[in-house]
This record gives structure tokens, C-alpha cells and sequence, in this order.
């Protein structure tokens, strides 16, 4: 008899950040999954915020805030909510749902948002990005990541200023976590899908396999965030499924791992 749970015997690897992963596992528990929080990035604060803190200085003077990620609103905002009130001009856009979430609960409201496809190339699309000309816009990210954002906006007559609140990172420490274990488990088929959210985190988890679980790695199935991070694993050589959100959030990662499952009966 066919179980009522979706994702009745599925085991998935969830490699957020330990702080990101819980909700996720729970929506996939509840649907008769397992999942296993195996996070291969870390977020850290920078070891020096005094330029970001001359910046939250500067706010007034600019016209656009954009935030990149729910990581970059809980990074800024307790820097600036301590020193400062959020100007009332500054209009906040952000690339997706869950930032905008992210940003309600420091009671901020967001006035620029894509209503599909949370990434910078709709954000970019919107009206409102397009009549930029003169304005001076401010991007919370982490340190480094894509040029596309700034780029496009430079091209449309912004003035673009970044504020890195933030450094992506390998975890320092995941016991009982190493090449050679992690490669066992793979081998072992206690895993069915892995979820990935960032290249970053793939990147990460690649070189934890190591060269004899990334073999192994290109023929497991993963449920990704985004086309980009799928073309990613593609030109690292994953040859297996890949299931694409088709939101940017936990919801879509759910739908994408059932979707998944279903081809699987």
C-alpha cells in the first residue's frame, strides 16, 4: 500500500548553514522524509566593520538600499538598527520572497520586490530598477559574490556603493566529517537527494568528497536553489537529475524534492 507521506523512505542531505537548515528539515520530516543538516558553509561577520559602519553613517544620502539575502538583513540591520533609525526615503528592494521576510521581521517594509523568479535578472526587470538614472543605490551582500547587479544598474546611470556585511566560509569544524567518511556514506546509498543552495555550498561540498566521492557525486540526484547553481554542478560534471526550486525558498526546495520523488515510483 502506497504511503500518504510524500517523501515516505527519501533520506536528503540538507547543506545549508547550520542556522538555515532546521525549517527546512522539518518540512521535509513532515512529509515522511529524513533529513540529515550537513552544512558545508558557514556565515561569518567580518573580522573589521568599520567601513560598513561609516557607511550606516551615509544612509541619508542614498535613494535605493538593495539586499541580496536574508543573511545580509540580519547582518546589516543589527549593525545599523543599534546606531541609527532607517531613513524614511530609502526605498529597500530586495531579490526574493524570503529576504523580504527577513527584513518584516526588524519591522522594515520592502517597496521593491520580483513576484517570480527571486533572482538579481528579475529584480533587474522590475520597473522600478529600470529609472535609476542619477540615484545613488546601496547593495548589503556578503563579501564578494556576482557583479551582475552593479554592473546593470551602473550601465541605467546609478551610483553604486557595496556593503559587505558578511564572509562566506567552510565550517571550521565537522567532526566525524572527513574525505574518506563522507565518501563511505555516499557509497553506502543512506543518501537519495542532496540539497544545494548556493555555488559556494557546492563548491564546498565537492571538495569534501574528495576525487573519490565526487565521482560518486555526479550521479546523485540534488535539488537546487536556482538555473545557475544546476549549470554549476553540470560543468563539475553531475550527470544525474537536478531539481530546480521554482521559488527561491524552502517551499520551492520542498517542491523540487518531491517533484523529484515522484519520478522515482
Amino acid at each position: 500500500m502506497k504511503s500518504v507521506f510524500p517523501l515516505a523512505d527519501t533520506v536528503v542531505l540538507v547543506t545549508r548553514p547550520a542556522h538555515q537548515a532546521q525549517p527546512l528539515c522539518a518540512l521535509i520530516e513532515a512529509e515522511g522524509g529524513r533529513a540529515i543538516a550537513f552544512p558545508v558553509l558557514e556565515i561569518q561577520d567580518l573580522p573589521d566593520n568599520s567601513a560598513v559602519l561609516r557607511l550606516v553613517e551615509r544612509l541619508d544620502e542614498f535613494d535605493i538600499a538593495i539586499f541580496i539575502s536574508a543573511n545580509a538583513v540580519t547582518k546589516a540591520m543589527d549593525l545599523i538598527l543599534p546606531r541609527r533609525d532607517w531613513p524614511s526615503h530609502l526605498q529597500i528592494a530586495v531579490v526574493g520572497a524570503r529576504t523580504a521576510d527577513a527584513l518584516q521581521e526588524y519591522g522594515a517594509t520592502v517597496d521593491i520586490c520580483p513576484e517570480e523568479k527571486f533572482n538579481s535578472e528579475a529584480l533587474l526587470a522590475l520597473p522600478e530598477m529600470c529609472a535609476v538614472k542619477n540615484k545613488k543605490v546601496v547593495i548589503f551582500r556578503g563579501e564578494g559574490g556576482r557583479e551582475l547587479l552593479a554592473d546593470a544598474l551602473r550601465q541605467r546611470g546609478a551610483d553604486i556603493e557595496y556593503a559587505e556585511v558578511y564572509r562566506r566560509s567552510k565550517p571550521a569544524d565537522m567532526p566525524g566529517y572527513t574525505s574518506l567518511n563522507f565518501a563511505e556514506l555516499l557509497a553506502a546509498g543512506k543518501i537519495n537527494i542532496i540539497v544545494v543552495t548556493s555555488n559556494e555550498s557546492l563548491r564546498n561540498l565537492w571538495e569534501l568528497a574528495g576525487s573519490v566521492g565526487q565521482e560518486m557525486l555526479k550521479h546523485m540526484p540534488l535539488a537546487v536553489m536556482s538555473a545557475r547553481i544546476a549549470a554549476t554542478a553540470q560543468e563539475l560534471g553531475v550527470t544525474s537529475p537536478i531539481s530546480i526550486a521554482s521559488e527561491a525558498n524552502d517551499d520551492g526546495l520542498l517542491a523540487a524534492i518531491k517533484a523529484w520523488r515522484i519520478t522515482q515510483e
